[in-house]
């Protein structure tokens, strides 16, 4: 028998799809059910490295990734079948069951919908074969009335599935109850029947003035508001959709000051979500040279478009108050597209990414390969660490890299005989994954991941952050004790 489907729908992008069906994952795990995730299409430059079927590895959202780790799933390509990666405005690359695939990259977006539903379509079938439920995330609104003739992430598999949908909306933005009936009201009639339940997101204040809105609702579409989710600050996961808090973020007096640098094209940004958990740190996305003058340390983090994330860095002077910042003392990490700024050029004989001249704090050269490493990876840190680093020396993390250049010592050091690169890390074969410049200033680093290691919060900081199923169990906590006994478990009963 196929497992029972129940899908989250949201009103906007933003309404906490995402959060919301990780916590309905834990949710039914914790009730006994086989649980998996699925979302047939994500835009995210927030990947992950999980096993394909065929024994390889591939990449997923990380909402996907989070969302599996609570059902107590192993996360795998099928739970995110097709990924779309921004390089710019109007582009994106796109991976289709982990891997990325140029065609379809290279096709107009009208184009792609039909050739890969089959897969998204065989995708969610083999899941629902061989688990007790599904729990499907939509994309954006259902209602995109311009998009669905081409839909393949929300009705469609709605109606494949027969699935138990909710529609979630964000009251903290105002016009709920309209958003909630809009939505509604622009599906066709065999798409409303879907629609179990409507649920009030991000509340704040006195729930008894709600009425008689949810009654009313009730009365125009037969549609009951289930549940009302009180707002939940710093519930632990991290953003999706490539979305961050602006605010600067410390628990407690502020001990270090950590600028992680915004890019346009930023990736990955959801392994710094830890960093918001430390007591005594400040975390800053900084956007401008003034963000980095209290700054003990700037992080470059990973890009989905290295040469074109540089050249903005230089429009906003970012590049001279690196530069600054590592010449009055302060310490520097690149992570991935990060690393590879650090070096002194970017070569694209394939047409990649681009060339470009890099910041030159790190002798190293990258050159963008055709093929793309996605591989989960072991890093041991060198026992020579400098400054505040040190005290990684020696540490073994696991973590992951993806990234399509390839990082060397610079060819004309090579040639002269001279070694000023020392390596930070390397991997279990032994390869690279950092290196360092002569004064430990300033590190670049292929892996990633770092920060989201007990081990390594606790030897740079001193503590510790709340372990990911304490906040798979309370995001599921929350979130049951809003809707009626018994409601969600009669919803998931086949």
């Amino acid at each position: 028998m196929s497992a029972v489907c129940i899908m989250v729908l949201g009103t906007t992008s933003g309404a906490g799809k995402s959060w919301f069906a990780t916590a309905l994952c834990r949710h039914y795990a914790r009730q006994g059910l086989s649980v998996a995730p699925f979302k047939a299409q994500n835009m995210s430059n927030n990947a992950r490295v999980v096993p394909t079927p065929d024994g390889h590895w591939g990449e997923i959202g990380s909402a996907q990734y989070f969302q599996a780790l609570a059902a107590q799933a192993r996360p795998e390509v099928r739970m995110n079948p097709v990924l779309l990666k921004p390089e710019a405005d109007t582009r994106s690359q796109v991976v289709l069951l982990g891997q990325v695939d140029r065609a379809l990259t290279d096709m107009p977006w009208g184009g792609r919908s039909e050739r890969v539903w089959p897969h998204i379509q065989e995708s969610i079938d083999e899941l629902r074969a061989g688990h007790d439920l599904v729990v499907i995330e939509g994309a954006g609104s259902p209602a995109e009335i311009n998009l669905h003739a081409s839909d393949i992430v929300n009705m469609r598999v709605a109606r494949h599935v027969g699935a138990r949908c909710l529609l979630v909306t964000d009251i903290d933005r105002g016009g709920a109850f309209a958003h909630l009936y809009g939505t509604w009201a622009l599906l066709p009639p065999e798409e409303q029947r879907l629609i179990r339940g409507f649920v009030l997101n991000k509340f704040r204040g006195d729930a008894t003035l709600l009425a008689p809105g949810p009654e009313m609702l009730a009365e125009r579409t037969g549609v009951p508001t289930v549940a009302t989710v009180p707002m939940l600050w710093q519930h632990g996961l991290p953003e999706e959709d490539g979305v961050f808090d602006d605010r600067s973020h410390a628990a407690g007096a502020v001990g270090t000051t950590i600028a992680v640098i915004a890019f346009p094209r930023i990736s990955n940004l959801d392994e710094f979500q830890p960093l918001k958990n430390v007591p005594g740190v400040r975390l800053v996305w900084a956007r401008s040279p003034a963000q980095l003058v209290d700054a003990d340390w700037v992080i470059l983090p990973g890009s989905k478009h290295t040469s074109a994330d540089l050249a903005w860095m230089r429009e906003q002077g970012l590049d001279q108050a690196v530069e600054r910042h590592t010449a009055g003392g302060g310490f520097v990490l690149g992570i991935c597209g990060g690393l590879q700024m650090l070096g002194e050029a970017l070569v694209d004989p394939h047409g990649i990414d681009g060339n470009a001249p890099g910041l030159g704090l790190l002798p190293l050269v990258t050159r963008f390969e055709a093929d793309k490493t996605v591989t989960p990876t072991s890093a041991r840190f060198a026992t020579d660490l400098p400054g505040p680093w040190r005290p990684l020396a020696g540490v073994q993390v696991d973590g992951y890299e993806i990234h399509h250049g390839q990082t060397v010592p610079h060819p004309a050091m090579v040639a002269a005989g001279h070694h000023p690169y020392p390596v930070i890390a390397s991997d279990a074969s032994g390869q690279p994954l950092g290196w360092r410049n002569a004064s430990g200033r300033v590190l670049g680093l292929y892996l990633h991941g770092l920060f989201e290691h007990p081990v390594v919060l606790q030897a740079l900081f001193g503590i510790g952050t709340p372990t990911l199923d304490r906040v798979f169990d309370r995001l599921a906590d929350h979130v049951a004790a809003c809707f009626s006994p018994g409601w969600l478990d009669a919803l998931a009963h086949p």
